[in-house]
């Protein structure tokens, strides 16, 4: 009677293990996702070609998004997270799946022209913005085609995302000129601020609509407090164990060749959000969190030219 009850109890644990799918799931946002929800417990599909080592735990959908087949229509998804760029990459993934209950796209802040008034507000008219050009405008897209064949679904916009796992040289540069002892070729007086999000707030905040069913559909999320360049790199050097030595950049040279943000400021308003999740990681922990990452996974980070392009015309 007792192995009876035991593998009852099993069978109506796993009968009500949530499956959750998630594209990509290999690198940055959708792995950090698909890892976040494996340790909870969750049944986690991921969308991939299998060009990447997968994470631990994961079950693999093998496909090309523009050949997925048939796999995905014979799979009930409690929730599907998706990091899609283009209107055709939604598009797509609504034609291959079956049934499901929550979508949630992960869209960008970018969708923003750069002359709405600030901070920009979810309910504002969506158009180019000039500093992030077609990649803007393709998020834009897909976020209509999802809303036109699901106005049900949940569409995230956030700001500048970081965290364990970021591949994106933003952080880890600062990190590495930091653990250099390099002087540090800040842009300007380094007033120019910045707004952040950690990657598991945004989990959390997954989390939350998951649970609750919000009856807004469409979220800016991010920190409420946005820190200064000069801010942000003092902390990234304090974190590696640095004092950093600034030289300020007033020249008249585009600021990507050797910073690793764009001449470019902007807010979000996210006071929805914080109606749900008042509370997000402070910076410094999360900024903790990245560097313990980056030491231990350097080789996973894209860097850019940025040293030597100072290299070869500050020094």
């Amino acid at each position: 009677m007792e192995d009876f009850d035991n593998c009852n109890s099993r069978y109506l644990w796993e009968k009500n293990v949530k499956k959750i799918l998630v594209t990509g799931g290999t690198v940055f946002v959708s792995r950090y996702i698909a890892e976040y929800y494996v340790a909870k417990g969750y049944d986690v599909y991921v969308l991939n070609r299998n060009s990447r080592t997968q994470s631990a735990g994961v079950k693999l959908m093998q496909a090309d998004r523009h050949n997925i087949g048939d796999a995905l229509s014979k799979i009930y998804f409690d929730a599907v997270i998706d990091t899609a760029y283009t209107s055709e990459d939604v598009g797509l993934l609504l034609d291959a799946l079956g049934s499901y209950e929550d979508y949630i796209l992960i869209s960008s802040s970018a969708v923003y022209p750069e002359y709405h008034p600030q901070p920009f507000k979810e309910g504002m008219k969506l158009a180019e913005n000039k500093y992030w050009g077609k990649y803007g405008l393709n998020k834009i897209e897909a976020e209509e085609t999802l809303m036109k064949r699901n106005p049900s679904a949940y569409i995230l916009r956030p700001p500048y995302l970081y965290g364990q796992m970021n591949n994106v040289y933003r952080e880890a540069y600062v990190f590495e000129c930091a653990m250099a002892d390099r002087k540090f070729y800040l842009p300007k007086d380094g007033s120019m601020k910045l707004q952040f999000f950690h990657i598991d707030d945004l989990c959390r905040f997954i989390d939350i609509i998951l649970k609750d069913k919000p009856s807004e559909h469409i979220f800016n999320v991010g920190n409420k407090d946005m820190i200064s360049v000069y801010e942000w790199v003092s902390l990234c050097y304090r974190i590696a164990g640095r004092q950093p030595e600034f030289v300020n950049v007033y020249d008249d040279i585009e600021q990507r060749k050797y910073f690793s943000f764009l001449d470019y400021e902007y807010c979000l308003d996210v006071s929805m959000q914080n109606e749900l999740m008042p509370y997000t990681k402070p910076l410094i922990d999360g900024l903790k969190e990245s560097f313990d990452w980056y030491k231990a996974n350097s080789e996973q980070v894209n860097k850019k030219p940025y040293l030597d392009y100072i290299d070869s015309h500050f020094i």
